[in-house]
């Protein structure tokens, strides 16, 4: 029997496969998606007659059908940075193994790129998002009707999110710092404005210093912050960066100055990824666990599509210290 070509792929239809297998349209339709009971042996002359004919289904009339398109939004502010990176990774990863496909949207911190992608992914009537990126004021994550979790990000009262144990991180990585002698301790952080958990890791440093009888100082990263930083700190001994990126400006910076690491001035950051393991593997940081993140999200969204119940709103996972050669 001829196998069908490529070319020919476009003219097969749901009844040629019926016909080819001596079975109903309904038959082949509930064989598909995996409906109803169905024999082996039509299961069998079912399969045998898709795979002769290289019949592919249409998606959206089975999405119809089934009432789910297999497929999950991701909404992050970069793919750049080495933390969202491999949180991505691992998300598409566990998704594909559940036999879901995700569109990947890259915000970049804008407002109107974020409502953008919300309104184009419930268009595609995604099974659910989940989102890293968050702007104020944004309605959208309102929607009841729509699986919804967030990563780090607090984007409505009523969804979940999940992050690692900001507040733990911000309490080891500043007394690191001071059991290594450090007084002039800085923390370079991100906007307070953004409604995010990780703003609990300034507040663990200011506690942390306030209890050690120490003035905290907090820089909030923008252009040039990190020169300015130094400008305005000559007798800064320890800095405590709230990524590693940010992290390895600062040595950077550091070494441009002829500032000794650790000698003269002691670094942490935070995140702990492969990459920024891999290349800066002397860097001390607060490691997140990042594949448990992305399982616990996919788990948390993929009760909600099963219409299951969830009275938890915020999850934190334990983060691990990790002391390099920068302290």
């Amino acid at each position: 029997m001829r196998k069908i070509n490529e070319n020919e792929i476009q003219k097969v239809k749901l009844g040629d496969v019926a016909d080819k297998a001596g079975v109903s349209r309904t038959t082949v339709s509930r064989v598909l998606n995996n409906r109803g009971y169905i024999s082996d042996k039509t299961r069998q002359k079912v399969h045998e007659a898709v795979e002769l004919l290289n019949y592919q289904p249409n998606e959206i009339a089975r999405s119809l059908f089934i009432k789910k398109t297999y497929i999950i939004g991701l909404i992050f502010p970069t793919t750049n940075n080495p933390f969202y990176g491999q949180l991505i990774f691992h998300l598409e990863n566990i998704c594909e193994s559940l036999g879901y496909r995700v569109l990947l949207c890259n915000s970049q911190g804008r407002e109107d790129k974020e409502k953008d992608y919300l309104k184009m992914l419930q268009r595609h009537q995604v099974d659910g998002i989940i989102a890293g990126a968050h702007n104020r004021g944004i309605e959208e994550y309102n929607n009841q009707h729509l699986p919804l979790v967030g990563i780090d990000r607090y984007l409505s009262k009523n969804i979940p999110v999940v992050s690692s144990d900001n507040y733990d991180g911000g309490k080891k990585a500043t007394r690191l710092l001071i059991d290594k002698g450090c007084k002039q301790i800085i923390h370079i952080n991100g906007s307070p404005s953004l409604e995010t958990p990780a703003n609990l890791r300034r507040e663990a440093y200011e506690d942390v210093m306030k209890e050690n009888q120490f003035h905290p100082r907090t820089y909030i990263i923008g252009d040039n912050i990190i020169e300015r930083l130094f400008d305005e700190n000559p007798n800064v001994d320890g800095i405590f960066a709230s990524d590693d990126l940010i992290a390895a400006n600062v040595i950077r910076e550091a070494k441009r100055r002829n500032i000794n690491i650790p000698g003269d001035l002691k670094v942490i950051g935070y995140d702990g990824t492969e990459t920024t393991r891999i290349l800066l593997p002397e860097l001390s940081t607060i490691q997140q666990p990042v594949k448990e993140i992305a399982d616990l999200a996919i788990k948390l969204l993929m009760k909600q599509i099963n219409g299951e119940s969830e009275s938890q709103i915020e999850w934190k996972l334990p983060i691990k210290l990790i002391k390099g050669e920068t302290t």
